[in-house]
């Protein structure tokens, strides 16, 4: 037995039909799964004229490599298209048990082309995929529509979209199983020009592991983590633990970036939620870790159908915009996940029009909100963004296009890269984190590499974890020099290589407590390979060098891995008083990195690193390149 299955299903939704193509285990070998099973199929069908919201944009929908093993943290799953909101490579991941579920059915990967004159969803069981109507569900929030597929189907898992996608809000999301979210890059909108509304199958069951001893003492060698208190807090607290511990050092993302510290974090972190609104907790796929959070009630009566507020969510919705009301927050995840938007791309977008009402380019009659801090304000609108209704209209369209109509300068606190609107870490206050915003392929991104603070502090358990990585010394958090570029490139290709394999950062080194050395042994487990880290890491360094490609061909380069203006400015008080991304280390450091991957200044990959990774069948796109 053998976790890979082999299996692309391709979805001709113009014709509804489907058929199998076969993937040898060479191509597992070189290509793993999530990005790697979509790349391929990017690199040969974009092109810079493929409208993202139309029928020639694949839709790519792949399981993690060890989806379905029964191990901890291994659920994650990828969706992948040009992006909408950013027109570069798209890229959206979640974790729950849809990834296993699809493994489940024997199929590693769907590809979704053209498009559907009705609205359908897809039903996945026994290797088969089969096209089906889906009327009923159109128009349906999530929770509406999943409770209409457990009707036809039974326990199931499922992805779907809800109104925000049906309506190509850019940076609308896709929902599995209500609780977890696909949220970035806007692939909810790819999935509703599309007119598909969910794809769903059955129930995941555990995969029988290639080695069963071994499995189990991979689980032995995982056993210590609830002893040690920064892996516990996870199951105590999950990531809003973030809040209280980002304003702490004063990098928690405040009035749009303005400022660190938020003087209402307290009424919005972890223990005020855990005392308030959490009513429990829950895990993906075959994981102990427990990091979801319930929350329900207050006096917006929180719906628990859809879980609660990460970290992320709550400083798009508190902080970023100057909100210290918990409830209304919970309330905003929960239409959020209930209409199908992304969290982070929502509260950004809000904190950017509150800041215009803030600096005089809106009064708030335009606005239909006050600036910062409009707690009444903020649902109201949340909930017209998703329906793409008067004013939300325009704000479906992220910051920068929002910004490029409106003018008046608002564009120079429209805090985006790539056209992707910035996560809840602030870079001024961990610099090598600017390079991950700068360089991610999909737009600015936290979950590229682990945050500088990791490998900060000498003897820790995350810095004893990387060391076999090459990252022997601790590197100080605010620090952008030689030493610390060089340890981005080792711990990027560290988590890019989690990306393959379907790995959750909260279970495996760094972030985790599953050390680097014992990954090869896992695999070994599940699929009998006699596999190493080095193979492992040249895996993930295909990856990023192939979305590199992707990036080139769709007209992204060197002139889009920069950052928002606001980053190069000084925090005006707190802890980190004074403190910005230095700029002259920034480009600096850039230019290292693609040095540090064998691409030249332009970061366009050389002819020698093409062949090296055997993406030498693409090498007409530099040579386009090169010629222009």
């Amino acid at each position: 037995m053998t976790l890979w299955k082999g299996i692309r299903t391709w979805v001709d939704l113009s014709s509804r039909s489907a058929r199998k193509e076969e993937l040898p285990e060479s191509y597992a070998r070189k290509w793993g799964g999530m990005r790697g099973l979509a790349l391929p199929v990017l690199l040969e069908r974009l092109s810079r004229d493929t409208d993202p919201l139309g029928p020639d944009n694949p839709l790519v929908i792949a399981c993690g490599l060890l989806n379905g093993l029964a191990f901890h943290g291994l659920s994650r799953y990828g969706l992948y298209a040009r992006s909408p909101l950013t027109g570069a490579y798209g890229e959206s991941e979640a974790g729950g048990y849809f990834g296993p579920g699809l493994k489940g059915q024997g199929i590693e990967s769907i590809v979704l082309e053209g498009r559907s004159e009705e609205p359908v969803y897809l039903w996945v069981e026994n290797g088969e995929v089969s096209i089906r109507d889906a009327g009923f569900l159109w128009g349906l929030e999530t929770g509406p529509a999943m409770d209409k597929l457990k009707e036809e189907h039974g326990r199931i898992t499922a992805i779907m979209i809800g109104p925000a996608g049906e309506k190509l809000v850019r940076y609308s999301c896709v929902l599995n199983d209500l609780h977890h979210a696909n949220g970035r890059t806007g692939m909810g909108a790819v999935m509703g020009s599309k007119r598909v509304k969910a794809i769903a199958c059955p129930h995941p069951k555990p995969e029988e592991p290639f080695d069963r001893e071994l499995l189990k003492k991979m689980h032995e060698a995982y056993r210590g983590w609830k002893d040690i208190p920064f892996y516990w807090a996870l199951r105590e607290f999950g990531t809003t633990a973030s809040v209280e511990g980002n304003n702490d050092v004063g990098m928690l993302p405040t009035r749009n970036f303005r400022e660190g510290v938020f003087e209402g974090a307290s009424k919005v972190g972890c223990r005020y939620m855990n005392e308030n609104m959490l009513i429990d907790r829950y895990a993906c796929f075959s994981c102990a870790v427990r990091c979801k959070r319930v929350v329900s009630g207050g006096k917006h009566d929180v719906d628990p159908t859809y879980g609660g507020p990460e970290y992320e969510t709550i400083g798009a919705f508190g902080p970023l915009c100057g909100i210290d009301d918990l409830e209304t927050i919970a309330k905003a995840h929960e239409i959020c996940n209930r209409t199908g938007l992304d969290t982070i791309s929502t509260g950004a977008t809000i904190a950017w029009w509150m800041e215009c009402v803030e600096e005089g380019i809106l009064s708030p009659e335009e606005a239909e909100i006050q600036g910062f801090g409009d707690t009444e304000g903020l649902l109201p609108l949340v909930r017209k963004i998703a329906a793409r209704e008067g004013i939300g209209d325009l704000l479906a369209e992220g910051v920068r296009r929002a910004s490029e109509r409106i003018g008046k300068g608002s564009g120079k606190f429209a805090l985006h890269v790539k056209g992707q609107e910035l996560p809840l870490h602030d870079p001024r206050g961990k610099y090598g984190l600017a390079l991950a915003y700068a360089l991610a392929p999909g737009g600015a991104d936290h979950m590229q590499f682990p945050h500088d603070p990791l490998f900060s502090k000498e003897g820790s358990v995350p810095m004893e974890a990387v060391k076999c990585l090459g990252v022997t010394e601790a590197l100080p958090t605010l620090s952008l020099d030689e030493k610390k570029t060089r340890a981005v490139t080792y711990l990027w290709l560290s988590w890019s290589m989690m990306n393959h394999l379907g790995m959750c950062y909260f279970v495996f080194a760094s972030r985790g407590y599953f050390p680097h050395t014992l990954v090869p042994s896992l695999v070994e487990s599940a699929l009998g390979w006699k596999t190493s880290l080095w193979e492992l890491m040249k895996m993930a360094e295909r990856g990023l060098t192939a979305a590199r490609l992707v990036n080139l061909k769709l007209g992204f380069g060197a002139k889009d891995d920069i950052l928002p203006d606001r980053l190069f400015e000084p925090i005006p008080e707190g802890p980190l008083e004074g403190k910005s991304v230095p700029e002259g280390d920034f480009w600096k450091a850039r230019d290292l990195y693609y040095q540090f991957l064998g691409w030249d200044q332009k970061g366009i990959p050389s002819e020698a690193k093409l062949i090296e990774l055997g993406l030498d069948a693409w090498m007409s796109i530099i040579k386009e390149l090169k010629i222009q």
